[in-house]
């Protein structure tokens, strides 16, 4: 007796998203319009900003920071640098493959910090 055996694939995946108010990561679902936000508070903050910029008659798109939402993006970017010099010096020097592996990572890491802009 020959039984069939099928093995499912899951989809492939969509990529991940980032929440496009907090940076969060936004689970996509595998069909439908994709999400551009992480849950229904961020979506609602987006309108009130973008009804907000609408009022004081700045051009869509525009991105408005405090001074410390200002600062904290900046040094994420920094951090960001130096993960990314760090790799590469690591790499132009041979570093041991766990470790480059490791920094790869932190980089990883860095850059996610860094895609938030709250």
């Amino acid at each position: 007796m020959e039984t069939d055996v099928r093995t499912e694939q899951a989809p492939p995946r969509r990529g991940e998203a980032s929440c496009a108010w907090c940076g969060r990561p936004v689970d996509e679902g595998s069909t439908g319009r994709r999400r551009r936000y992480c849950r229904r508070s961020c979506r609602q903050r987006a309108y009130e900003q973008r009804r907000s910029l609408l009022m004081q008659d700045l051009p869509e798109g525009t991105v408005v920071l405090t001074e410390t939402e200002s600062a904290d993006l900046m040094d994420r970017m920094f951090q960001l640098r130096c993960a990314c010099e760090d790799l590469d010096t690591a790499i132009a020097e041979g570093e041991d493959p766990a470790e480059v592996a490791r920094m790869s990572a932190d980089l990883v890491a860095a850059a996610r910090r860094a895609e938030r802009l709250r």
